[in-house]
């Protein structure tokens, strides 16, 4: 009995010193190259914390998921981590993190295109420099290095617009609740008052103001954790637009012949991304579901319930292929009739179908699956020197992926009595695209697409993430 006594001792101590050999105990944590960005900004993304136990063969993987996670705040245009030191007696390690800053300050003198996308300009609008904008558009994107974006635009043109926004992701000490300040308002000389041959049709008055809106918005944000949001948000809206569109040429443009718009919001979304990469993902899923009461019976100009969700799926099928999968979907709980405005499916707020880019979908319901089978053409990156004076922008990281691309939906329109072919029917759209991806975070697409009347064309799509 006591030799076996003294066996089970020696096997536990010798399963204890194992089990402790594979474990590293993460002892320091150091960053470099972060000028502007806070320590603990950047120690917030991560997903160990110094102290932590973490078994030695997740290791490499935590260090990969927590490198994606820093790339993904768009604060970085390269990330690197890696171990400074590792005593092997005690399993201690010492993690350092390389980090190389983009450019946060955007003073940008803006010069943009009014309308919904470059290919409506430059197809239907006929290049009109009439319909574009000029101002400046005065962005930081880590305002106090704590991934805080304070905007100012100010512009005039085709749209009058001055906006002020502010958005800190955290201000409490575990940096799991933040905040959103908005207020802007906007004034046209012309304005889309109706859908018809699912194109839009303008109105316009050259001398004064056809439709002004002012917007407010106060917002609350809850993160748990790396990849979980709840947000809250209540809005204050007021539109109005001239008497002749209102009585005249479309009395449903707010809804028995009203000329003033009124009203409070209040929204909650939810999102859960588990994206390798948030600007061209590889691998992982993306989820969000919003909901939103347009009313609150303050006031009586507007009552709309609206369910959205969006799905997205990623595989990473070999080295150089990969998939994805893109569903979205509106659901108007209210099912009575919307104001014009606000009765939008397709066309707008980055909801797109390819080969129908020139055209609108109208409607209380919708929804569509877009699919993308890529090949990676190209992956290096491309060092401009002392070319570039913005020590941020020298080094640019490329890829460019060949895409074949697959899109089917439908919008639902029960109100609808004007001809719009589009609506209440099986929409589909593809074809091929060059999709170019610049410091890991702009995204420049180039596409050749059909739609179901077999139409074709050229079209450009664009995300500068500024």
């Amino acid at each position: 009995m006591r030799t076996l006594f003294y066996i089970l001792i020696i096997c536990c101590t010798t399963l204890a010193v194992q089990a402790q050999q594979k474990t590293a105990f993460i002892s320091q944590i150091t960053i470099e190259g972060n000028k502007s960005t806070r320590s603990n900004t950047i120690l917030r993304e991560l997903s160990f914390s110094r102290g932590d136990s973490v078994a030695v063969d997740e290791l490499d993987e935590r260090l990969r998921e927590s490198e994606l996670l820093l790339m993904n705040t768009g604060l970085f245009n390269q990330v690197q981590i890696f171990f400074k030191n590792w005593i092997a007696e005690t399993n201690e390690v010492h993690i350092h993190i390389v980090v190389a800053e983009s450019w946060y300050i955007y003073p940008i003198p803006l010069f943009e295109l009014a309308d919904r996308n470059f290919n409506v300009w430059w197809v239907d609008q006929k290049r009109s420099l009439k319909r574009t904008n000029i101002g400046i558009n005065f962005s930081h994107t880590n305002f106090s290095g704590r991934a805080d974006r304070l905007e100012l635009i100010t512009k005039f043109g085709y749209t009058r617009n001055f906006s002020l926004k502010y958005e800190r992701p955290y201000f409490n000490a575990s940096q799991t609740l933040g905040f959103l300040m908005d207020v802007s308002y906007f004034q046209n000389k012309e304005v889309n008052y109706l859908t018809f041959g699912n194109k839009q049709v303008f109105y316009s008055e050259d001398d004064r103001f056809v439709y002004q809106r002012f917007k407010s918005r106060l917002g609350l944000s809850f993160r748990p954790g790396l990849r979980q949001w709840h947000e809250w948000e209540l809005s204050y809206n007021q539109n109005k637009a001239s008497s002749v569109i209102s009585r005249e040429l479309n009395p449903d443009f707010f809804l028995n012949g009203e000329d003033f718009q009124r009203y409070f919001s209040i929204k909650y979304s939810f999102t859960s991304d588990f994206r390798d990469r948030r600007f061209y993902a590889l691998n992982g899923h993306y989820f969000e579901a919003e909901i939103e009461k347009d009313g609150l019976g303050i006031m009586n100009s507007r009552n709309g319930l609206t369910l959205n969700l969006e799905y997205n799926k990623y595989w990473s099928l070999s080295k150089k292929w990969s998939f994805a999968l893109f569903n979205n979907g509106k659901l108007s709980v209210i099912r009575g009739q919307q104001p014009y405005n606000d009765n939008r499916a397709v066309g707008f707020d980055q909801k797109s179908i390819r080969g129908y880019e020139l055209y609108i979908i109208d409607g209380l319901d919708m929804m569509y699956t877009k699919s993308s089978l890529r090949f990676n053409l190209i992956n290096k990156t491309v060092t401009f020197g002392k070319l570039i004076p913005i020590p941020a922008f020298r080094y640019m990281p490329l890829q460019v992926y060949l895409a074949f691309n697959n899109d089917v939906g439908i919008v639902h329109s029960p109100y609808e009595s004007i001809d719009n072919p589009f609506n209440n029917r099986v929409l589909w759209g593809g074809g091929l695209g060059l999709d170019f991806v610049l410091y890991n975070t702009r995204v420049f697409s180039l596409e050749y697409s059909f739609n179901h009347l077999f139409e074709n064309g050229l079209f450009i799509h664009l995300n500068l993430n500024i």
